[in-house]
């Protein structure tokens, strides 16, 4: 039996979606059936950690019956209250890891220039709520213009584990970006060396110089009027700032982003949004889906 016929009630980013049940069936058939997007362990994982309800009653069991009317529900990360800050929100979070949706202007970490408050103290102090000898460990980082998904650790083995095989646990990162000027290409990849100055600064050097970088990226919207287009942008090595570099490299910089070339601002911000995380979860070998939608702002320029 297929179960494609359903109602979408609601959604809230990645937080919880909740489905109207239109056909007599089964609980774990019907929701392979709706995500269709995502493998059969992730939705699977969803029923081992208590993040599927039918009817208000939260299940674990694959084979609930489900009746015409029913609704199901799904929230995606066990925890989903216990940050409140208007620059982060938390989409997941179990014993080893958590992965949040930073806002434009909170710094992922501390530097020794500009010490206030980030993404880490947000965390470390959500945390050791629970536990004063909690912590958590970085493990890649977002720069404060960019908002988006990322991840962190809660305990050092996991750290080090996702780390040392950073290739092999992250399936996907995909980011949306607003640039100046009206891409020819459809599709394509961006493939240089790069390098950092002394003033911080990422760039295309020689071969002998630098490090291996290569972005995909494909045109999702172009607008002549306002003269920019909007890309997907999928990393396929995780150089610092590589996005940015290589975007001022073709001629085409993110807008808002001076330090890269823009010389227009119009949106108030640097546009680059982190939208999809995908890795295996270096715990319990499942993969993992999270995404973010591209910024309301980013696409008024397309309107």
């Amino acid at each position: 039996m297929r179960f494609r016929t359903f109602a979408r009630m609601k959604k809230q980013k990645s937080e919880t979606e909740v489905i109207v049940v239109r056909e007599t069936g089964v609980l774990l058939p019907f929701l392979f059936s709706y995500f269709t997007d995502r493998s059969k362990t992730t939705v699977k994982s969803y029923l081992a950690h208590r993040q599927v309800s039918v009817n208000g009653c939260i299940t674990t069991q694959f084979d609930t019956p489900l009746t015409p009317g029913d609704r199901v529900e799904i929230g995606f990360g066990r925890a989903k209250e216990g940050v409140a800050h208007p620059m982060l929100r938390i989409v997941y979070e179990d014993d080893d890891l958590i992965v949040v949706d930073k806002r434009n202007g909170l710094l992922s970490v501390a530097t020794d220039k500009q010490i206030m408050r980030t993404a880490y103290s947000i965390l470390s102090e959500h945390v050791k709520r629970e536990d004063p000898r909690n912590k958590i460990f970085v493990l890649h980082r977002l720069d404060r213009e960019t908002s988006g998904l990322m991840m962190f650790a809660k305990n050092e083995p996991i750290k080090i584990r996702v780390q040392s095989r950073w290739e092999q646990t992250v399936a996907e990162r995909k980011y949306f970006a607003v640039v100046e000027g009206i891409v020819k290409e459809d599709e394509g990849t961006i493939s240089t060396y790069l390098t950092e100055s002394k003033a911080l600064k990422v760039y295309v050097t020689v071969r002998e110089e630098g490090k291996i970088a290569n972005t995909g990226f494909r045109v999702l919207k172009r607008s002549e009027k306002n003269d920019v287009t909007l890309l997907e942008l999928e990393l396929e090595t995780g150089r610092k700032n590589q996005i940015r570099a290589h975007m001022e490299y073709i001629g085409h910089p993110i807008v808002g982003d001076r330090k890269y070339g823009s010389k227009r601002n119009l949106i108030g911000r640097v546009a680059l949004h982190a939208g999809v995380l995908s890795f295996i979860h270096p715990a319990t070998g499942e993969r993992l889906d999270f995404s973010t939608p591209v910024p309301r702002k980013f696409t008024e320029l397309f309107g």
